[in-house]
């Protein structure tokens, strides 16, 4: 087993549809894979795939291990894009020690710790049994971790391999819960001497709603909002609105078609020539790419009616985003967070907001979402919460972490750093679901994951593949 192996099977990969909820071909290919190596393969409901490799001759009484990645990846395009995650390969460059998909997403995470489970199965390394598991449709609600089964594995001992971070192994996570608002309204007529427009937001760096939620980027989508609001003394109607994508990703891009006379549009473009300028003074110092702008709109014959439009983005520009508490316990750790996702106008007569809180605080996190649907009851929508999930707690004492940091220094001559994660990982539902269950999260370099540009540094690759390698045949 060696980092060009694993970085081969990523590459087959990259070939392979799976947005999350179309995992077929994925599926397909691990079974496949099992098949023509002669391993045990199931397959449950849910589409969760287990492969077992036996112990080899003489490593029959060390405990099983498992290794689990998620066979889904989130599917993010630049605007204007051509490229259909159901069928297109994704295509990337070798840069500078970096693997970039430079207009999507690449699919790093998780696509590298599946890679690294078949380069492993796929090696004859002295080792006991291990059990690779890939669940499903993690992106979006953990839902293949959630229908396991208990007796779906039967090892005590798990390799999450979900993290972004070479040279720290993480032993907790947050929690996540989603909420989602919809406004129902009735369409009016745009008035005959009104010229429509679009305003947008464009080109923010977005990233991971969990990993990235501290960096102080900017959320498209609130900041839309907020420019909409600024505009409310005058005479204009909201056309539509649309604005980031998934639950789990800082918006990059909003806009809203909005109507009114000539002279109010003049109004409008002084004052957002005036916020693009605010803007850049907030954020430019991340945000090196941001846009904030207007262009022609085609002519529309209705609009959401006044009250809703008003309410609407009332409730988008007081919406909370962002960290919203740090940790007491853990240094400049994230505790709470909720993530304004995205506005949506795929159905006639329903807007629906999604967004995601996390915390590895119960309490904190439902506190989180109940500050969400109090903001948007409040401007007259209908709130559902749904996919919550559990986090994971450190535990006092964990073999499997101990052995990890042990090989690391062995293998580097430093120790690794052992921390939370404020992302959600599967590993919280695991605890419950497979009780006893001694675990930890590591992984190579990811940066940009969840957004156009996500890139794995090769470097890193090298060292998480000698680290998993060196845990998987030196564990007892």
């Amino acid at each position: 087993m060696n980092s060009e192996k694993v970085l081969s099977y990523f590459k087959e990969i990259t070939r392979i549809p799976r947005e999350s909820g179309h995992e077929e071909h994925i599926i397909a290919y691990l079974q496949e894979f099992a098949a023509s190596h002669g391993l045990p393969c199931k397959t449950d409901e849910a589409g969760n795939v287990l492969i077992t490799k036996e112990a080899a001759p003489g490593y029959e009484d060390v405990p099983t291990i498992v290794l689990q990645s998620h066979s889904d990846m989130v599917c993010e395009k630049n605007e204007g894009v051509e490229h259909d995650f159901a069928k297109d390969p994704i295509r990337y460059v070798i840069e500078d020690g970096w693997m970039i998909a430079p207009d999507t997403t690449l699919g790093a995470d998780c696509g590298i710790g599946i890679a690294a489970e078949l380069a492993l199965l796929d090696s004859d390394l002295p080792c006991g049994r291990i059990e690779c598991l890939f669940t499903t449709s993690e992106e979006t609600g953990l839902d293949g971790a959630m229908a396991l089964k208990p007796d779906f594995i039967t090892g005590k001992v798990l390799l999450n391999l979900d993290s972004e971070d070479e040279g720290e192994i993480f032993v907790g996570c947050a929690g996540g819960l989603d909420t989602t608002a919809e406004f129902h309204y009735n369409e009016e007529p745009v008035q005959e001497d009104f010229v429509c427009q679009t305003v947008y937001v464009k080109d923010a760096m977005g990233g991971h709603s969990g990993d990235d939620i501290n960096k102080g980027r900017a959320n498209a989508v609130q900041l839309l909002g907020r420019f909409l609001y600024s505009i409310i003394d005058l005479d204009w109607q909201l056309v539509t609105i649309d604005g980031g994508n998934k639950r789990n990703a800082i918006a990059r891009e909003a806009k809203a078609v909005i109507a009114a006379e000539e002279d109010t549009l003049e109004i409008i473009n002084e004052r957002l020539e005036a916020y693009r300028a605010e803007v850049l003074e907030e954020y430019g110092a991340i945000e090196k790419d941001i846009k904030v702008g207007y262009a022609e709109a085609s002519p529309a014959g209705s609009a959401i009616d006044e009250m809703t439009a008003w309410n609407l983005v009332a409730a988008l520009c007081a919406s909370p985003h962002g960290v919203l508490a740090m940790s007491q316990e853990i240094e400049n750790f994230v505790e709470t967070s909720t993530n304004l996702a995205s506005v949506k106008m795929t159905e006639p007569g329903i807007i629906r907001i999604g967004s995601s809180q996390r915390s590895c605080v119960t309490a904190a996190r439902r506190a989180a979402a109940a500050k969400m649907e109090a903001c948007f009851v409040l401007a007259g929508a209908i709130v559902r919460h749904e996919s919550e999930y559990p986090g994971w707690a450190p535990a006092a004492v964990s073999p499997v972490r101990d052995a990890c940091v042990a090989s690391y220094r062995k293998l580097f001559g430093v120790d690794p750093k052992v921390k939370a994660i404020h992302a959600g990982l599967e590993c919280g539902l695991f605890t419950e679901k497979f009780p006893g269950l001694d675990m930890v999260s590591f992984g190579p370099t990811l940066r940009g994951v969840h957004a156009p540009g996500e890139r794995l540094d090769l470097a890193s690759l090298d060292k998480f593949v000698a680290l998993l390698e060196d845990v998987v045949v030196n564990y007892r």
